[in-house]
């Protein structure tokens, strides 16, 4: 399946961009429905335990989890998508508000690598892609910021070209931020690890 699950979160959300094709799948998640309702555009799906949304919305195709979990919302949401079948994901809301939150979400890169699906979140400043045993091509930009992390003990084979910095090769760790702030220069950057998880962060804001 090369469909696209849309997930909408509760954190801080300026604008949602969604261009959805058929059998996409597009989820919000407890006050994510807000932020949907604002836009004009209608859930397939509306999930969680609603205490940021503040009532539980109407319809057929609403899930109202309990309150004491372990997963989150936007967690639950992921393994939905994921039971449906879906194997690229992008993600509204997920960043800003609380600190909390916005920790377990980026958890959710790792989560979504490990079960080989794409991951792209987006929030006004930034843009948050997940790289896993492959390659990830950024689009040519004259400048900009972008980091790059290990998602664990060890990404091995770590090759970045076309950046103002560029790796050929090595080992990155996720207790040394060494990837952090290269710079765009012009020119696609090509990303690849061999062997582990990256995560991308890409800063939409100078």
């Amino acid at each position: 399946m090369n469909n696209i699950c849309y997930i909408v979160s509760a954190g801080d959300c300026t604008g949602i961009n969604i261009l959805k094709e058929k059998n996409d799948l597009v989820i919000a998640v407890d006050g994510g429905y807000r932020y949907l309702e604002k836009a004009g555009i209608t859930p397939d799906v509306a999930m969680g335990d609603f205490d940021s949304l503040g009532f539980v919305p109407n319809g057929e195709n609403v899930i109202v989890h309990s309150p004491m979990k372990d997963d989150t919302d936007t967690m639950l949401a992921i393994k939905y998508g994921i039971e449906k079948g879906y194997k690229e994901f992008v993600i509204f809301g997920a960043l800003g508000g609380r600190l909390d939150h916005t920790i377990a979400n980026l958890m959710v890169v790792s989560y979504l690598s490990a079960h080989n699906c794409k991951c792209t979140i987006i929030d006004d400043n930034v843009i948050i892609r997940n790289v896993f045993n492959g390659e990830l091509i950024l689009e040519k930009k004259e400048s900009g910021v972008f980091s790059v992390f290990s998602l664990q003990d060890e990404a091995v084979g770590v090759t970045i070209k076309g950046a103002k910095y560029e790796a050929d090769n090595v080992i990155m760790t996720n207790d040394f931020p060494v990837g952090i702030s290269n710079e765009f220069i012009g020119a696609e950057v090509h990303i690849r690890v061999d062997k582990g998880q990256l995560i991308v962060i890409e800063n939409l804001k100078q």
